[in-house]
C-alpha cells in the first residue's frame, strides 16, 4: 500500500520546464543554499540552451543544505518518490505542480573538492569540476563542468538523450568522450 510520503516514480512525471527550474532556483536563493545543477539540465546549462525535454531537475547539494531543502520542500507539499537506486545521499522528491527534484548529496572538503555519497558511493569531484557556470533561461547557474558530465555518464546503460548530451558537449567544448558514449 502506498502512503502519502512514499509514492511510485510515475505519479509525478511531467516535464521539468524552464519555469519550474526557475521556481527551484528562486527557492534555493530564498533559503540561502548552494546548489549545483547536474544531469540533463546541467548539460543544457553548460550549452546555454534547452536542447530537449527533461523529466526532473538533478542537483548536487551539501549534506547540511540538503536537510534545509528537504524540510522546505516537505513544507511545500513535496513527497519522497520511490526509486530503485534510493540511498540516503541519492533520492528524489516530487510535487504534482513543481515536478521532481533528484538529490545527489555531497560533502565539501577543506580543499574545495567534494565527495559524492560518502560511505555509499565515494565519488571525488574536483574543485575545477565544481567551478562551472551555465545559463538556464537567461539565468546564470552553478553547475558541474563538461569534463565531470562526461565522467559521470558512464557505468550504466546510456539512453539516446545521454548520447545526444555527450555529442553536444564534445562539439561545444571539445571534451574527449569515453568509448561507451559514442553511439555510432
Amino acid at each position: 500500500m502506498q502512503t502519502k510520503d512514499s509514492l511510485i516514480n510515475s505519479e509525478y512525471e511531467s516535464p521539468m520546464t524552464i519555469d519550474k527550474v526557475h521556481w527551484f532556483l528562486d527557492l534555493f536563493d530564498e533559503l540561502g543554499i548552494k546548489v549545483w545543477i547536474d544531469g540533463g539540465w546541467g548539460v543544457d546549462a553548460l550549452l546555454g540552451e534547452c536542447t530537449r525535454e527533461h523529466q526532473d531537475l538533478d542537483i548536487m547539494i551539501s549534506w547540511d543544505d540538503s536537510a534545509i531543502l528537504t524540510e522546505a520542500l516537505s513544507a511545500r507539499g513535496f513527497v519522497d518518490i520511490h526509486t530503485d537506486d534510493h540511498k540516503d545521499r541519492n533520492f528524489v522528491m516530487g510535487h504534482q505542480l513543481h515536478g521532481r527534484i533528484d538529490f545527489h548529496v555531497i560533502d565539501l572538503t577543506e580543499g574545495g573538492s567534494a565527495i559524492y555519497g560518502p560511505g555509499e558511493i565515494d565519488w571525488v569531484i574536483t574543485e575545477s569540476e565544481l567551478d562551472a557556470v551555465g545559463v538556464i533561461g537567461g539565468r546564470a547557474v552553478r553547475c558541474l563542468s563538461a569534463d565531470y558530465q562526461v565522467r559521470s555518464h558512464a557505468g550504466y546503460t546510456l539512453q539516446d538523450t545521454d548520447f545526444a548530451d555527450m555529442r553536444a558537449l564534445q562539439e561545444k567544448f571539445g571534451v574527449k568522450l569515453l568509448p561507451e558514449q559514442i553511439n555510432i
